[in-house]
């Protein structure tokens, strides 16, 4: 029976690999619906993923890979949307080429959106997806077309609800990024002199040194519970569509950054941030009662008496856990109560140790007062995520940095003694540990002042605006002037001059660029008949602006001088991006032979393209083409060298044009 399985799966692979060739699809949905009531219905989208492949999330900051975009045709006609589609726990990575944090799915991908039938009529629910399957080297786009039967509950038995996947290593992450704002926590001025005071009331409070440990540890754990039910309570009451909604809309985004800075003046302070006395009172009463009762009080007295330096870092680590996953703010306060909670259970333990203890002074508002400069630093990326997001304008990428090196630099001289705030006393003297933490600053500054001109700061990307926000990049700038001298008749590094009017200039480059300041086209008709023009072979490059190996190529390998003087002088370019969404005037939209779709965008007319000619639908995919023939309808044979992607490095991208070269001449001496 294994066998006959095995060969019926053989043969169905067989049937399929035939009837698509190249065009695989790593990913299998499916789509069902669960009736809510009152006309009310989830549906739930359900990709399967093989192994080694992944596929971004919907949520897929701006500037990042080609996002999932979810489509219901009837939305706002029959149907309206109740709420943001929502998602099962994604892997949170940095991408170093894009510059952001990029969210994705392995295995399994669950989307989930509910909606309600507003017009009776409506029976089906049809729509499309779109998304784009990676794995190392190699990126594919598709689109899938649905029809959900709604008033009828379809739902396969066993599904797992959205949000229910397996968590990934993000979460750990976070709760150790939240254990060091716990410790950062302990060195205020409200915390630090609490620990020997704690400690020495509870062991010369009882004459029973083993009791006395034990309500030590249940204070301490007794911390960790009050933090630990505040991310409860507000991952009950926040819920994930309303995650969702602070993560992408301009509104919370403004007012955390205004949060932020107001956290950053009480660290400053201007002012404290308390609770109402009798909140304190009535709890330091309770606490006087003794035993295991008066320790948890004592535990909750501690929580409110230091919240004048706590919250500012407390809320720091609930904001930023706002914008993650429903577990983030229980995760978060899990690990801020442990580093909170270690020291007064390990003195606890340890009485002896106490007296290693740095004694309390003007170094605990020091520490204060850096931690509002980093707040201020980091309440900007939430303005930035607004500016970004709908274009205001505000923070280009020089003036968000240059408002960063005007932080840090405000930081080095604080640090030096130059600058006193209300609560600092006399600096008499620089420290060791303070002089390693001032050289640290102004180099952390002198790493940022590149950054003004164009610099990558690779190490920061995810903190800061696009590269291409930029208006002074001097590597742009140089290009520039070199392509000026050389169409005015000079050659400057390799750079000849065009001098053929047959060479139209090219569409779509008010907002398409090709790399390194190459020139070329993004239109295959119009590369084509340039190239024909000036007997050129023709460089084809399939790309996308979400595709991550397509930039990596374009900054490892395009970049090698041999590379670009090759593309530069002997070949057309033409860089044709299948996950554009430029709408085509009406008069070029077409029906596909492969699909039967209409498509109407460039986008899709691009990817077509390459399925259709090509038998391949993979970014980045690179083509040496024969001009000559570039009209037929085979294009196959007039391809030049079998078709290359990520898996190339500089020495083998030169090979590779080198043998279009010999190619094409050779074809052109029969």
């Amino acid at each position: 029976m294994k066998k006959g399985l095995l060969i019926f799966l053989l043969t169905v692979f067989i049937g399929l690999f035939a009837a698509f060739s190249q065009v695989a699809n790593p990913s299998n949905w499916s789509f069902t619906q669960k009736s809510l009531g009152n006309d009310e219905y989830e549906l739930t989208f359900r990709a399967s993923i093989q192994p080694g492949w992944h596929i971004y999330s919907m949520y897929t900051p701006a500037g990042g890979p080609m996002a999932t975009t979810l489509t219901l045709e009837e939305a706002g006609k029959g149907i309206e949307l109740v709420g943001k589609a929502t998602e099962n726990e994604p892997q949170k990575k940095h991408d170093a080429v894009f510059g952001v944090d990029v969210l994705s799915f392995e295995h399994e991908y669950v989307i989930t959106q509910r909606i309600k039938v507003i017009d009776p009529a409506v029976g089906v629910v049809k729509g499309t997806l779109e998304y784009q399957v990676c794995r190392e080297g190699q990126c594919v786009m598709f689109e899938e077309a649905f029809d959900i039967k709604v008033k009828e509950n379809v739902t396969e038995s066993g599904a797992v609800p959205a949000g229910e996947a397996s968590q990934d290593d993000s979460l750990w992450l976070f709760f150790w990024l939240a254990f060091v704002a716990g410790l950062a926590a302990v060195v205020m001025p409200c915390v630090f002199p609490m620990i020997p005071m704690t400690v020495s009331f509870f062991m010369h409070g009882d004459s029973n040194k083993a009791k006395a440990k034990a309500k030590a540890m249940f204070f301490s754990f007794s911390i960790i519970a009050i933090y630990t039910a505040l991310g409860l309570i507000i991952s009950m009451f926040l819920g994930a569509d309303f995650i969702n909604w602070l993560s992408t809309n301009w509104v919370p985004n403004v007012f955390f950054f205004v949060i932020f800075m107001i956290f950053a003046a009480s660290f400053f302070g201007a002012f404290e941030i308390v609770l109402p006395s009798w909140l304190v009172n009535k709890s330091d009463a309770q606490a006087d009662k003794g035993g295991y009762i008066g320790a948890f009080f004592m535990a909750f007295t501690l929580v409110l008496v230091s919240f004048s330096c706590t919250a500012p870092i407390v809320g720091t680590v609930l904001v930023e856990a706002a914008r993650g996953s429903v577990l983030r703010p229980i995760v978060g306060m899990l690990g801020f109560s442990v580093a909170v909670a270690l020291p007064f259970g390990f003195f606890a333990f340890f009485p002896s140790k106490l007296s290693n203890l740095p004694k309390s002074g003007g170094w605990l508002n020091s520490v204060k007062v850096v931690l509002g400069f980093i707040e201020v630093a980091l309440g900007f990326k939430f303005l930035m995520v607004a500016d970004q997001t709908y274009h205001w304008g505000l923070l280009d990428r020089e003036v968000y940095i240059a408002i960063w090196i005007a932080i840090f630099s405000l930081q080095g001289l604080y640090l030096m003694g130059k600058l006193k705030f209300a609560n600092d006393s006399e600096l008499t003297h620089i420290g060791v540990p303070r002089l390693a933490f001032i050289i640290a600053t102004f180099a952390f500054v002198v790493y940022l002042i590149p950054g003004m001109f164009g610099a990558p700061l690779k190490a920061l990307a995810g903190y800061f605006p696009p590269q291409e926000t930029i208006d002074f990049d001097i590597n742009r700038i140089v290009r520039e002037n070199v392509k000026q001298v050389a169409k005015s008749g000079g050659v400057v590094n390799g750079i000849a001059p065009v001098a053929n009017e047959a060479c139209e200039a090219p569409k779509y480059a008010d907002f398409l660029h090709l790399a390194h300041g190459l020139d070329g086209y993004f239109d295959y008709e119009q590369a084509l008949k340039c190239a024909q023009a000036q007997n050129k072979p023709l460089f084809i490059d399939f790309t996308g602006h979400g595709c991550v190996n397509c930039r990596e190529m374009e900054q490892t390998v395009w970049a090698d001088p041999r590379v670009a003087d090759m593309l530069r002088n002997d070949y057309v370019i033409v860089a044709l991006y299948v996950d554009d969404k430029t709408t085509l005037p009406e008069e070029e939209w077409y029906v596909s032979e492969y699909d039967g779709k209409k498509k109407k965008t460039l986008g899709k007319k691009n990817a077509d393209f390459q399925i259709k000619k090509f038998d391949s639908n993979a970014q980045p995919n690179y083509i040496l083409l024969d001009s000559r023939g570039g009209n037929d309808e085979n294009l196959q044979q007039h391809v030049l060298a079998p078709a290359r992607g990520h898996d190339l490095d500089k020495d083998a991208f030169v090979a590779f044009l080198k043998k279009g070269l010999e190619e094409y001449k050779k074809r052109g001496n029969k």
